[in-house]
């Protein structure tokens, strides 16, 4: 089977599962792949491949539903077999600072991209996902893209994706996040999930060793010796100790520390891995946690969390090139539907790697291996090639609107809703 048959073979089956409104939903996809530049989603109506009316935009995505895990279990199989799947998890913000009728928001981090002000934003946070294909490049492909709602938290949610992808997966996996993961309830939420966990530590962690062996009274202890990370005094010697020499980055020291733990999960022990660079003094020393079995390869895993970055891209490329947060939708529906489509689109781009032609800009320069970027603005040429498996639109008139003289109702206005977390009290020592 060839590249092309691949891709219309992928079309046509997303297009049988999809459900309600899927005719209309492929013509907003490829409305969305053949659009550069946008002001406002309701101008993807105006597109030539959107077949319909603009009301037909919004109604299909407030009617529709998206089989997600059935879309993911058809992801899991556009994979080659490999022996290692690397997968990559994240948490971004969908910024909705004055969409008062919108249901469910809260206080998201987000950085501001000058750097002023408290990097908190108004809006609902959304977890993902993905597959990083390659060991270099900009490629993470999605498997699920979710809202995180106000009952639950990030690492509660990026818990439940883990193991609903890893489920899917006959092969070994790797699971790579940043130090928001690198803490004791993703350690307890992930335990019963069968993957290798490569995670970033951050740098005020204190970690604690194995204690000492019983000696025969007494209650047990549970932690040793601390292992504070900004207090090289309470390391001690590693285990494994290296020097390498990176072309890019140049001289790295490395090493490796066994059996330390979370003061909230001793019953989960790890290694901690830190990755020092010795031609840039004032730079801060990578701390990585491996959990695993198996002893992790200095000379490698540190490349392989290089790869969780492909993430970052991925995020910067549906907001700039998808257009994923320019809608302004008004209700919870409407914005997971559009949502679902952004890992379905990059599986397409995906698919035509091979078979689209480059269509650089007068003042772009040819690239050997295309980006998600450049496959999309060299998508319309494709499209006219193999088609859309939605069929056209039936004309069926005029919908008669209001009754005249009826008055609007005020949509409701919802809070915003503040997450707290309460320490469990102590309880009181009685008297004795």
């Amino acid at each position: 089977m060839t590249s092309l048959e691949k891709l219309e073979k992928f079309r046509n089956y997303s297009y049988t599962i999809l459900g309600n409104g899927r005719a209309a939903l492929f013509d907003l996809m490829d409305a969305v792949l053949t659009s550069r530049k946008i002001v406002s989603i309701v101008e993807l109506s105006l597109s030539p491949v959107f077949r319909r009316a603009w009301p037909s935009l919004y109604e299909t995505l407030q009617d529709a539903c998206v089989p997600r895990q059935m879309l993911m279990q058809h992801y899991v199989k556009q994979m080659p077999e490999t022996a290692l799947t690397i997968l990559a998890g994240d948490h971004t913000a969908w910024s909705r600072p004055y969409a008062k009728t919108l249901q469910d928001r809260t206080y998201q981090h987000q950085p501001k991209p000058n750097g002023l002000g408290k990097p908190v934003v108004v809006g609902q946070g959304y977890s993902t996902l993905a597959w990083i294909p390659e060991a270099q490049g900009s490629w993470a492909l999605p498997f699920l893209h979710e809202r995180i709602s106000s009952f639950k938290t990030p690492i509660e949610k990026i818990a439940q994706q883990l193991r609903a992808v890893c489920a899917q997966i006959n092969t070994t996996v790797l699971f790579l996040a940043d130090g928001e993961y690198g803490c004791a309830p993703f350690l307890k939420s992930t335990a019963d999930i069968e993957c290798i966990k490569l995670l970033r530590l951050r740098p005020n962690r204190v970690l604690y060793r194995a204690p000492d062996p019983y000696p025969g009274y007494g209650r047990p202890c549970k932690h040793g010796d601390k292992f504070a990370l900004k207090d090289p005094s309470s390391w001690g010697m590693p285990q494994a100790q290296i020097l390498l020499e990176d072309p890019k980055l140049g001289r790295l020291e490395m090493g490796r520390w066994e059996a330390l733990h979370f003061q909230q999960a001793a019953e989960h022990p790890f290694e901690v891995i830190r990755v020092k660079r010795l031609d840039a003094p004032d730079s801060k020393p990578l701390w990585l946690m491996w959990v695993a079995p198996a002893k992790p390869c200095l000379t490698q895993v540190w490349q392989l969390y290089l790869r969780r970055f492909a993430i970052e891209h991925w995020y910067r490329f549906v907001r700039q090139r998808l257009h994923w947060t320019c809608p302004k939708f008004a209700s919870l529906e409407q914005t997971q539907v559009w949502s679902d489509l952004m890992p379905l689109i990059s599986w397409q781009l995906w698919l035509a790697r091979e078979v689209v032609h480059d269509c650089p800009l007068p003042w772009q320069k040819p690239m050997p291996q295309l980006s998600p970027g450049r496959i999309a603005n060299a998508f319309a040429p494709l499209l006219v090639k193999i088609g859309s498996p939605a069929p056209a639109p039936k004309p069926r008139g005029k919908s008669p609107g209001p009754p005249v003289g009826q008055q609007r109702k005020l949509r409701t206005r919802f809070p915003i809703v503040k997450k707290t977390y309460s320490k469990p009290s102590k309880v009181a020592k009685s008297a004795a």
